[in-house]
């Protein structure tokens, strides 16, 4: 899958691949901005779940994919700049500089493959669109010039799956872990789930329950509010493949 990207031979959305992997999102700051936004992680763990740091201006994930190269290896790419998308790109080789940081944040990708394998209908899967993400109202806990809202993913479940859904996600804390919130989602700010901020709209079937969980897209829409001069991030749903195995946790 990273050789794929690394080619550009895969702009598509990760979903449902590589089912023994951890999949991550990525941010990459500058080296001035990097311990403030570690402090975010480590306050925000539903949303940001840190996978791995890596050194300013190594460009290689040595704890989560020692081959893989980080400007290359992700399907797609956004670029933000004072807080605005400023552009996407299939590549970020030449945007690359000595003090850029990136990190790896954990994936709800990750824990699919077992609601999967647990016969549970994931229907964005099926049709081979991305997930739909939407910005809450659910604040994150502010870390210096970091703070902002919650980002959402949302899957439409059969209801009599829900407690099964929520035991295995609960597994995966790397991946999110359980949801943070189930059924109305207007109790958590969100007013029309066919207009999601980012990803494909899904309809909940006559059956179905919405059920959310914390989103490591969070930090692109934390980025408006930080106004970072430089933050590069994965296109939403186009994640980082690692070598780490899906059930692992960080630093095992």
């Amino acid at each position: 899958m990273r050789a794929a990207a690394r080619r550009g031979e895969w702009e598509g959305s990760t979903a449902g691949h590589c089912p023994h992997h951890q999949q991550a999102n990525l941010v990459v700051l500058p080296a001035d901005w990097a311990a403030e936004f570690a402090s975010f992680c480590t306050r925000n763990p539903k949303p940001c779940p840190l996978l791995e740091i890596t050194a300013p201006g190594d460009p290689v994930p040595r704890l989560s994919a020692a081959n893989a190269d980080l400007r290359t290896d992700v399907p797609s790419y956004r670029v933000y700049r004072g807080g605005e998308l400023a552009e996407r790109r299939a590549e970020i080789r030449d945007l690359w500089r000595p003090d850029l940081v990136a990190f790896l944040l954990g994936c709800s990708f990750t824990f699919e493959h077992a609601l999967a394998e647990a016969g549970i209908r994931l229907r964005h899967v099926e049709r081979g669109t991305t997930v739909p993400m939407f910005v809450s109202g659910l604040r994150c806990i502010p870390a210096g010039r970091f703070q902002g809202p919650m980002v959402v993913t949302m899957r439409a479940l059969a209801r009599e799956s829900l407690s099964r859904v929520l035991e295995l996600s609960a597994r995966y804390p790397h991946a999110h872990g359980s949801p943070v919130h189930v059924g109305d989602p207007g109790e958590i700010g969100i007013g029309d789930l066919g207009r999601p901020d980012y990803g494909d709209p899904l309809t909940v079937e006559p059956g179905e329950v919405s059920v959310f969980w914390a989103c490591g897209v969070t930090p692109q829409a934390v980025a408006r509010e930080a106004r970072p001069p430089l933050m590069i991030t994965h296109e939403p749903g186009r994640m980082f493949v690692t070598d780490l195995a899906r059930e692992a946790a960080p630093g095992s």
